[in-house]
């Protein structure tokens, strides 16, 4: 699509209001996006004169732009969703899951498992997601962990551990970000200061250790105590597999898409590692899951677990599972794009923050609330961080901005609280596409487990606002980590004790 960007002032707000509001009332999220992308439409279209009709030919022409845009995503995800039908089938899944079952036993064991394949995973969120997921899905529902948990593990081991690896995706894009700024150098310093990626992998072993939940999260976990766990319905009828028929393909993937994406990048060619990885992921993602592939048939396929018409049946029901996903994860880059490049959310949004007459040493709590409200309007982390970065940078140390040794001290720690800002948005919006994967991962409905996770995530959020407070009047990351921390923890029990008060008002 070709069309100039307008800027729609206030009403740029109203296409992710309009998705994530409805889509939270009604508990329907497909109409609720496309309605949102409409909305979008609807308003560059009033403004520009043209007619609701065209508004209506402006939504498809959108949706196509970016299935051509992430074409590879797209493949990427109907590839592995047939991957982990054909494993299945092969019984690979279930002889893990009883190879597993004898070793973790626990639901701490379990959760911890789970959290901990999640950091190591740490080279794309979307990729995090899908592949834990797949592994650890058969145990937790052995271990009786809720759907909703388990989504809410691999979400919160996703994108803050990403944001926080150096060689990562993610690492690459911030970078390229900041490169007055020092790049990957000025990208690693922000490491400590990220206290939203931080905090988050705190609560989450705290949360695998204890038995703590609180909100929507406690009620789906006593709601499966009582169903008395849920039944694992991917291996009722094959039986016959090994663990190596699981392990096989999940190595081959994970070692083959890691080695796709630094021969994409041009890592053979003479580029770093770290910069071959970032330039297009999902290209050697799919690389990585097709070998997948090749490796289970020829695994599978001699020793009779299945014949070539079953496996074939396998990867065409494998994209099946996969299309409420992409139906998503479409129109939610549609109405992303809406927002980014035809009626200026972000523009508006960061023009706020400039013109504001703001105090620098309250820029990386502003900052950090700025980047949340708008990653999880748009959905993106990426597309946040894209936006705010440089204007970060301008405030501190730009030409217009605070030139001197004031601005320079506070560039680091309000560079990491755009990216935690962000990471956040991205984690808890409805329409991000790491959230969906997430969902997806755990085969767990989309909107209970936006609704499940949100709770958990605020908490972190708000702490993460009064820790950079105090980030931008100490500026040392140390003294901002421990009294996060603390804040996290004395929040943990003035919940705890709350709930107490509230279960002996009702004995």
């Amino acid at each position: 699509m070709n069309l100039e960007m307008i800027e729609a002032g206030w009403l740029s707000l109203l296409p992710p209001l309009v998705a994530i509001t409805l889509a939270l009332i009604s508990k329907e999220v497909y109409s609720s996006l496309f309605l949102g992308v409409l909305t979008g439409m609807c308003v560059y279209c009033f403004s520009t004169g043209e007619t609701i009709l065209q508004a209506v030919t402006y939504v498809f022409d959108m949706i196509a732009v970016k299935i051509g845009d992430n074409g590879y995503m797209i493949i990427f995800l109907v590839l592995l969703g047939s991957l982990v039908v054909v494993v299945s089938r092969s019984g690979g899944s279930y002889a893990y899951g009883q190879w597993a079952g004898k070793r973790i036993k626990s639901k701490v064991s379990a959760k911890l498992a789970t959290s901990l394949l999640g950091l190591l995973i740490f080279v794309d969120d979307g990729f995090n997601c899908l592949t834990v997921g797949t592994v650890m899905r058969p145990i937790t529902d052995k271990c009786k962990i809720s759907r909703e948990k388990l989504a809410y593990l691999l979400d919160a081991t996703a994108a803050p551990i990403c944001i926080i690896a150096p060689i990562s995706s993610w690492a690459v894009a911030v970078a390229s970000e900041v490169e007055e700024a020092g790049g990957l150098n000025a990208f690693i310093r922000t490491i400590p200061y990220n206290l939203y990626a931080i905090l988050t992998i705190v609560m989450v072993f705290f949360l695998s250790i204890t038995d703590f939940d609180f909100g929507p999260m406690k009620k789906a976990e006593n709601d499966l105590h009582k169903e008395d766990g849920v039944a694992n319905k991917e291996e009722e009828t094959a039986k016959r597999g090994r663990v190596t028929d699981l392990a096989a393909p999940i190595l081959t993937l994970i070692v083959c898409s890691i080695l796709g994406m630094a021969y994409v990048g041009g890592c053979f060619e003479g580029r770093s590692f770290a910069e071959a990885i970032g330039e297009n992921p999902t290209a050697g993602l799919t690389l990585g899951t097709f070998a997948a592939l090749i490796v289970a048939m020829l695994l599978y396929i001699p020793r009779k677990l299945m014949t070539l018409r079953e496996f074939m049946a396998g990867v065409i029901d494998g994209i099946k599972t996969m299309i409420p996903a992409l139906t998503i994860l479409i129109l939610a880059w549609a109405l992303g794009g809406v927002c980014r490049e035809m009626i200026g959310t972000g523009l508006f949004v960061s023009d706020f923050v400039i013109t504001a007459d703001l105090s620098l040493s309250f820029l990386p709590a502003i900052v950090f609330a700025v980047a949340a409200f708008l990653s999880f309007s748009m959905g993106t982390a990426w597309g946040t961080f894209g936006i705010l970065l440089p204007i970060v940078s301008m405030l501190c140390v730009g030409n217009e901005g605070a030139v001197g040794a004031e601005g320079v001290a506070v560039l680091i720690p309000a560079l990491g609280a755009t990216l935690a800002g962000s990471v956040y948005g991205d984690h808890c919006s409805p329409i991000s596409d790491t959230t969906i994967l997430a969902s997806t991962g755990a085969q767990c409905e989309h909107l209970r487990h936006v609704e499940t996770q949100l709770p958990y995530a605020t908490l972190v959020a708000v702490v993460c606002f009064a820790g950079y407070l105090v980030a931008g009047f100490v500026r040392n990351p140390w003294i901002t980590i421990a009294v996060s921390v603390a804040l996290l923890f004395l929040a943990f029990g003035l919940i705890a004790r709350l709930e107490k008060q509230g279960r002996t008002k009702k004995a």
